[in-house]
């Protein structure tokens, strides 16, 4: 991506010794370090539950917590920012983190490992932001929040592939805690060149953290908690006829409603009741929601496909990840140069991202089958992660629509809340549960003909017969539930053509001066 200078563009917080030109780099060192960092690596999941006497559902919550950590941020990143210095801000961050996994490397707690992993995801969302919020001005001398946001997915997928890269290459060669470890020593060398680097300094206006509603951001995050619970562990318990599953789903209904209550008469509410109301906050998130529907076979389908039929190892299953790498960096780089630049339409955007979605659906529709070759899959998985960031980025810069700086941090907490967390949860369960039924359908109506009379299976040992029928069942509903999701995208995609907006993200968030943002939240709280 071509970067923006300015001129007068300088990073004061970084002592005079530091070449201006290095600055930068230096921080976008420290930003795809933070990224690599985590309380656990799902890359690794499979080690894990085979060393911690964990279920592979626990590993996922706290995967998942992390996430919710780090939507919890956005509402209070720019307060937190205008509180605590930047040199003050990486050595907590940093320490936290460091930490986090070594707690997480030694604990077989559920309760413990999720609270590590949500504390973990806050201060690594706060960390990414002080990196990207510094050299913002640099990569955008405009604040065009499209270019910045483009920057901003390639870093995160980005080090996500990389990250899921070097778990499992380490993994496989070592143990799954070499992982933490090395995450460590790389927080550790980024601790060293902060001391050694950057000044106390802050350019930043001083307001303290006063008037923030931190009994609604628990209460958010203790919501968020629970419904994840509902989407993570519902298989596993029979859904709603365990009392497991009922409980957390009172929660849930509890929490929210609680929250919305006291966000209607509470001056400075975590979130204000009427971000809720605007109409792109509902338009987004039944987006991201039906478009993590439709790409959930990525998740499911493709794993069973390539670890329990094709049996590929774990190195072979990851090296994948650079293919779905290529699309990221694709994706980006067309988003940024038609969206950022030449600033297509929001509507032309959507429509590109879920013909990319559809052609994903449609090529395993055709083409999944037992004696798949590896090949065959770099089509499909490259033009899914490269429809998924140009939907992405699209989304996220719509929020740029809301008003600055209360309700847009807000709806970027709401968004990030479904796309990181809850789309893909949700689309697991739903076609998880669907998956469940129809192979079980299928299987039936395969197996029905196996007795003693049908000479064509008798020379077949029962086991060897059964478990055939069964992966001929999956493939069948595979097939089946695809030519479903198909559906669902054509009915997308002509709603989207039907639906009639020019509307381009040609509005950019004016970003006033300190000294008077800094009157605005004052006077706010």
């Amino acid at each position: 991506m071509e970067h923006q200078h300015s001129q007068t563009f300088s990073i004061p917080e970084i002592r005079s010794f530091v070449p201006e030109r290095a600055k930068p780099f230096i921080v976008i060192a420290f930003l795809i370090i933070i990224q690599f960092s985590g309380g656990v690596y799902l890359s690794s999941v499979s080690e894990m539950v085979g060393t911690t006497a964990l279920m592979q559902e626990d590993i996922m919550m706290a995967g998942y917590a992390s996430l919710i950590g780090m939507a919890l941020n956005f509402v209070l990143m720019f307060r937190i920012k205008c509180a605590i210095p930047p040199k003050t801000t990486y050595f907590v961050c940093g320490i936290v983190i460091i930490l986090a996994n070594l707690i997480c490397m030694n604990t077989h707690s559920v309760p413990v490992l999720v609270i590590t992993c949500l504390i973990a995801g806050f201060f690594r969302m706060q960390a990414t932001f002080q990196c990207n919020s510094t050299i913002q001005l640099w990569l955008t001398p405009t604040r065009d929040m499209s270019v910045f946001f483009s920057w901003v997915y390639l870093i995160v997928n980005g080090t996500i592939q990389l990250s899921g890269l070097t778990t499992v290459f380490i993994s496989t060669f070592s143990e799954w805690h070499y992982m933490q470890w090395f995450i460590i020593g790389l927080m550790l060398f980024m601790l060293l060149i902060v001391m050694l680097c950057y000044k106390n300094y802050s350019t930043m206006p001083k307001i303290p953290l006063i008037g923030i509603d931190w009994l609604g951001m628990f209460m958010w995050g203790a919501a968020a908690l629970s419904a994840l619970f509902i989407c993570i562990y519902g298989k596993h318990y029979d859904w709603w006829k365990s009392e497991y599953i009922w409980a957390a789903t009172i929660a849930t209904v509890v929490l929210v409603a609680l929250n919305l209550w006291r966000a209607s008469f509470i001056r400075h509410a975590y979130i204000f009741p009427h971000t809720f109301r605007h109409p792109i906050i509902l338009q987004i998130i039944a987006t991201i929601i039906i478009a993590d529907i439709l790409l959930t076979p990525g998740h499911i389908f493709e794993h069973i496909l390539m670890e329990g039929m094709f049996r590929y190892d774990a190195i072979n299953l990851i090296s994948l990840n650079w293919i779905a790498l290529g699309g990221s960096i694709l994706g980006v780089f067309f988003t940024w140069r038609v969206f950022a630049i030449k600033k297509w339409s929001y509507q032309r955007m959507l429509l590109i991202s879920f013909i990319c979605i559809f052609l994903y659906l449609l090529y395993f529709y055709f083409y999944i089958d037992y004696n798949l070759p590896k090949e065959m899959l770099f089509f499909p998985i490259f033009i899914r992660n490269f429809g998924y960031i140009i939907l992405s980025i699209s989304l996220l810069t719509a929020n740029t629509r809301l008003p600055f700086p209360f309700e847009f941090f807000q709806g970027v907490t709401i968004q990030n809340m479904f796309s990181a967390i809850f789309g893909a949860a949700i689309g697991n369960a739903v076609v998880g549960r669907l998956l469940d039924s129809t192979s079980l359908k299928n299987f039936n109506l395969i197996s029905a003909s196996f007795d003693r009379v049908n000479t064509d299976v008798n020379t077949l040992p029962i086991k060897d017969l059964y478990h055939i029928a069964y992966q001929h069942a999956t493939i069948i509903s595979m097939k089946e539930i695809y030519g479903w999701l198909l559906i669902l995208s054509i009915l997308c995609f002509i709603f989207l053509l039907l639906r009639k907006s020019d509307i381009k993200p040609n509005q950019m968030i004016t970003h006033p001066k300190f000294k008077n943002l800094r009157k605005r939240i004052l006077k706010r709280l």
